[in-house]
């Protein structure tokens, strides 16, 4: 059985996997695999050279600002990225035996066509509380919050694709978990 949890950027995903690890569920980072592999997969780190341009690593460094700039030139560029990265780290989380992947952006990566979950599970949060979340995590202004939000899928088609929702808007989180937990076991 293969599980995603999704939502937005403050939705609280992250602190819903911290509530499944409590409960001896290891769950898989994708972002956290991402920025492991380009730096630790040799063979992911050629095909980001031939694609971006060896300047994109010094030794095994990643240029985190040469790779943003190339992906900030065109849609194009992003795509040419995503089909690089995003199949390294669908092999990765195969490879690891987990259950459980958080990706945030579960649908716009493609991850749903990469792996067939059994179930996914969406973290929703209002998106005023969402942006506030934001501007206190990232020190962000309130426009630059919301920019984030709206280069996300919005939450409704989320919900749309989801067998699942968890809402974090204040109300206690354990029950809601303690319930996925239950569906999810049946």
């Amino acid at each position: 059985m293969h599980i995603a949890i999704t939502g937005g950027i403050g939705s609280g995903k992250s602190y819903v996997c911290h509530l499944l690890e409590q409960r001896g569920i290891q769950v898989y980072d994708c972002d956290a695999a991402a920025k492991r592999l380009m730096r630790e997969d040799a063979p992911l780190r050629e095909a980001l050279k031939a694609l971006v341009g060896p300047q994109v690593y010094e030794g095994t460094t990643l240029q985190k600002r040469v790779l943003a700039a190339f992906l900030l030139e065109s849609e194009a560029h992003k795509q040419a990225v995503n089909d690089v990265v995003h199949p390294a780290v669908a092999r990765d989380f195969l490879r690891s035996g987990m259950v459980w992947l958080e990706s945030a952006i579960l649908f716009e990566s493609g991850f749903d066509r990469r792996i067939s979950f059994d179930k996914i599970v969406m973290v929703s949060a209002p998106e005023a509380l969402r942006a506030k979340r934001i501007m206190a995590r990232d020190h962000l202004s309130q426009e630059k919050a919301e920019e984030w939000i709206r280069c996300q899928m919005s939450q409704e088609e989320v919900r749309r694709r989801s067998d699942f929702e968890i809402i974090n808007d204040g109300r206690p989180l354990e029950p809601q978990v303690e319930a996925l937990l239950l569906k999810v076991k049946k």
